[in-house]
């Protein structure tokens, strides 16, 4: 039977789950900002990590790669680590998606746990039991499906977020709320991405947070293993993913939920094309992420089809999407070829023009 993760809402029942488990030894994965931000405040609040070893890698991307992979299990092997260890991984999704790949593999597995600190980490990247590093560029090319044992959703860590990292995970919320029977979008779309950590009292925050949290594990619960319903969780993903990458390369990176934000327009007006979605629950929703996030980059259909090509959903060589029917009614492994693709990437482009 599968084991799925506890899901914790304070300090306190992390630091009560840890005394109750007896691991032999406990490491924290942390990058340079959540070092000097985020674990004396852990460590204050939970005995049990007091005394124990830290170890930090470069905040980034750049950090989900082999190289920096071999290291850290060179160092944890070295530190005395074992099949009882356990690997706490205190930051946002590089560091989640890491540390999960890290601990899944190192003597076939060791136990792990994540404390996500960013709204995209919260919301996305924590849950789900996905782990990942990147090959040449391309996202999460390698990884392993691998639950941790918990996962702590304190969305008190949100407050010092900076607001481009705010609207990183919100449109993760956003599109969670879209593709998902239980979802309510037309809620969402009132909230204004860029205040809302900042003025939405805790106890609603930490509702709003968990419940997107939620609206994942009732997906992933349903198709652990992304063979069919889960795909649609890639929802704007597959343009998002190639603009991310090919941003990377230039002097204005986008962040991942940028990315998606403007990969959801492109699959609003895809499935608006192919799959007869309502053109003003279409427009709503673009002209919304219009106004919330970046525009898209000078970067043409041309240069993104490598990427897609090299997506993980595809088979056969063809380039598959998520596409919408309806709000809660994903169409996944929607083939779209290059000219439909251009069509559609040039005309959510000419949106604001």
């Amino acid at each position: 039977m599968h084991r799925e993760a506890v899901i914790l809402e304070t300090r306190e029942q992390l630091d009560q789950f840890i005394s109750h488990r007896g691991y032999s030894s406990i490491f924290i994965l942390v990058d340079e900002h959540t070092h000097t931000h985020c674990l004396s405040s852990l460590q204050n609040s939970c005995l049990s990590l007091r005394d124990v070893e830290i170890i930090e890698v470069e905040p980034g991307e750049q950090s989900k790669d082999i190289a920096i992979a071999a290291q850290l299990w060179e160092a944890l092997i070295q530190l005395g680590a074992d099949r009882n260890s356990c690997l706490l991984n205190l930051g946002g999704g590089v560091i989640t998606d890491l540390g999960g790949f890290i601990a899944s593999t190192l003597k076939r597995g060791m136990p792990f746990i994540h404390v996500p600190t960013s709204l995209l980490a919260m919301v996305d990247a924590a849950i789900g039991g996905k782990t990942g590093i990147n090959i040449a560029g391309i996202k999460n090319q390698a990884g392993t499906f691998a639950e941790p044992e918990a996962i702590l959703i304190d969305s008190s860590w949100l407050r010092s977020l900076p607001n481009r990292e705010s609207l990183s995970g919100f449109s993760e919320m956003l599109k969670h709320a879209i593709i998902s029977a239980g979802g309510r979008p037309e809620a969402m779309l009132e909230i204004d991405p860029h205040t809302f950590i900042r003025d939405t009292p805790g106890s609603t925050l930490q509702a709003l947070v968990r419940d997107s949290a939620h609206l994942k594990e009732v997906v992933v619960r349903q198709d652990r293993e992304e063979q069919n319903l889960r795909k649609a969780l890639n929802f704007g993903h597959t343009t998002g993913h190639a603009l991310e990458a090919v941003a990377a390369t230039t002097k204005n990176p986008l962040t991942h939920g940028e990315a998606v934000a403007l990969g959801m327009i492109v699959a609003l007006e895809l499935s608006k094309a192919t799959c007869e979605l309502d053109p003003g629950f279409c427009t709503q929703v673009q002209n919304y992420l219009l106004q919330h996030y970046p525009s898209f980059p000078e970067i043409d259909a041309a240069a993104l089809w490598p990427y897609m090509l090299a997506d993980k959903k595809n088979k056969d060589g063809e380039v598959r999407f998520v596409l919408l029917a309806a709000p809660g009614r994903p169409v996944i492994d929607a083939v779209v070829d290059k000219e439909t693709f251009s069509t559609a990437y040039d005309a959510s482009k000419n949106l604001l023009t």
